[in-house]
């Protein structure tokens, strides 16, 4: 693991975050360093995409300081890329897969300057690196749920982000789109990107990520994948009795 200090690298410290008078996520503290790819796991309603979207600013949170290369949220916006659950995307919205990766361009662009043809090289070559180049002039609507992931992920290559979150970036995708996924995120892990991804399937933990954290409305265990699964505190995370290596679903 990196230093905490290294540009990218994530710090939450005592996030709480209430939905009315519900408790989502209460005192949680996480550092997800640069050079490194952490999975966030736990059950059904344990806050992670709650997380997710208190440390990116996209909710209010309670309480808490986020921190990103050791320097306030405020400061580090464009240096960050977020790929929501596709539930959360109008997918009848008249844009193209070209479009939105060059949407990634955005943030260094600046207020009121245009794409321009460096802007769609960008873009161009992110769409390339997941495999979606040939199909750039399609409506996003047309596009298979790992078509659509990669896509996403391509905006957040164009935008150069030296922090990516991705929320349950493999849940519904096939076969060859999560091997294309998970190929591009350990390239981004070994530029050193920090990564943190919301996921389910603890079967593929310790194949994928550096670090596995275990969420149910407050951290309940961070280690090593390997550590984790063996691990009380994912077992009652859970409250199940379970078997290392299960698909708990998400």
């Amino acid at each position: 693991m990196t230093d905490q200090k290294l540009p990218g690298s994530l710090r939450v410290t005592g996030l709480s975050v209430s939905y009315g008078a519900r408790r989502v996520v209460t005192d949680a503290s996480i550092a997800v360093p640069a050079g490194s790819m952490t999975a966030l796991v736990g059950p059904n309603g344990a806050g992670k995409s709650t997380l997710l979207q208190a440390a990116m600013g996209l909710i209010h949170r309670d309480s808490g300081t986020v921190t990103v290369g050791d320097k306030p949220l405020a400061r580090m916006r464009k240096e960050i890329a977020y790929v929501p659950q596709r539930g959360e995307v109008d997918w009848n919205f008249p844009i193209t897969v070209e479009q939105t990766a060059l949407l990634g361009t955005y943030p260094r662009l600046g207020i009121l300057r245009r794409p321009n043809s460096a802007s769609r090289a960008t873009a161009a070559a992110a769409l390339d690196q997941v495999g979606m180049f040939d199909l750039r002039h399609r409506p996003i609507g047309q596009l298979s749920g790992g078509q659509q992931q990669r896509m996403f992920l391509a905006r957040a290559i164009a935008q150069q982000a030296r922090l990516i979150l991705l929320d349950e970036p493999f849940t519904g995708v096939d076969v060859t789109s999560e091997k294309v996924i998970v190929a591009v995120l350990h390239r981004l892990r070994a530029a050193g990107a920090a990564i943190l991804v919301v996921h389910h399937d603890l079967a593929s933990l310790d194949e994928y990520f550096d670090q596995a954290i275990v969420l149910n409305n407050t951290v309940r265990a961070a280690d090593k994948p390997a550590v984790v699964l063996q691990s009380a505190a994912l077992h009652e995370a859970y409250g199940l009795e379970i078997a290392p290596g299960s698909n708990l679903g998400p």
